[in-house]
């Protein structure tokens, strides 16, 4: 059995996402879809169990906040944040979660109890600042399973926004604080000759992180212990 595994596809469906797709019995998707569209054509693809998102809204209410199945023999519990898990994990195989754009892949090997994988497929969607595009696949057959890393290239177009590792931080502040003002990423760009898109990615971030910090910022943009 071939199932895909993607999250946080932000209304962006890539055609080689779509490409190693072809083929999966199942498709497993954690969330931040933002768009039925984006599931319709996944169910082309093949049947598709998924959860809602901080970002999918009023579309997506019928969408459940946390799935617990069996497929191919294995039981799975899905929800978008890793936060919203369950605090024993030991009845499952095959933990999922998204939101953090950052691939990450963690054994828990409990003494005398079940072996579970707790498992973030990263971001297949648009590409947000140093993070790599990634999803993976999850094979499963007679003699066990196994889940494999794929990473999408992207488009030189989508290259990451130049950053000032000197000060970085104090650009951060900056947005935010325009931010709150109201202002439009446009004008904050323009106000103080920042690169739009690095603007725009941390206004996104800002708004949809209600309360979170410029270190935290930093922290899912990847940044963190990287400058």
């Amino acid at each position: 059995m071939k199932i895909g595994i993607i999250s946080d596809t932000h209304n962006l469906l890539r055609p080689e996402v779509i490409q190693n797709l072809q083929g999966c019995d199942h498709i497993l998707h954690g969330g931040d879809i933002s768009s039925q569209e984006i599931l319709d054509q996944l169910e082309q693809i093949a049947p598709v169990m998924v959860v809602r998102g901080n970002n999918d809204k009023e579309w997506a209410e019928h969408l459940p906040l946390f799935l617990d199945f069996e497929l191919g023999g294995l039981r799975i519990y899905m929800t978008h944040k890793k936060k919203d898990l369950p605090m024993d994990l030991t009845p499952y195989d095959l933990v999922i979660c998204g939101h953090t754009h950052q691939y990450a892949s963690n054994w828990l090997d409990p003494v005398g109890k079940r072996r579970t994988l707790v498992f973030n497929p990263g971001s297949c969607g648009p590409r947000r600042f140093i993070q790599p595009i990634t999803m993976a696949i999850l094979k499963i057959d007679p003699d066990g399973w196994i889940v494999k890393r794929i990473d999408i290239p992207h488009a030189v177009k989508e290259k990451a926004p130049k950053i000032d590792s000197g000060n970085i931080y104090k650009q951060i502040e900056v947005v935010v604080r325009d931010a709150e003002k109201g202002l439009s990423v446009d004008s904050i760009a323009k106000k103080h000759s920042f690169d739009p898109a690095l603007v725009e990615q941390i206004v996104r971030l800002y708004v949809t992180h209600p309360g979170v910090t410029v270190d935290g910022i930093m922290t899912k943009m990847g940044l963190l212990g990287k400058l």
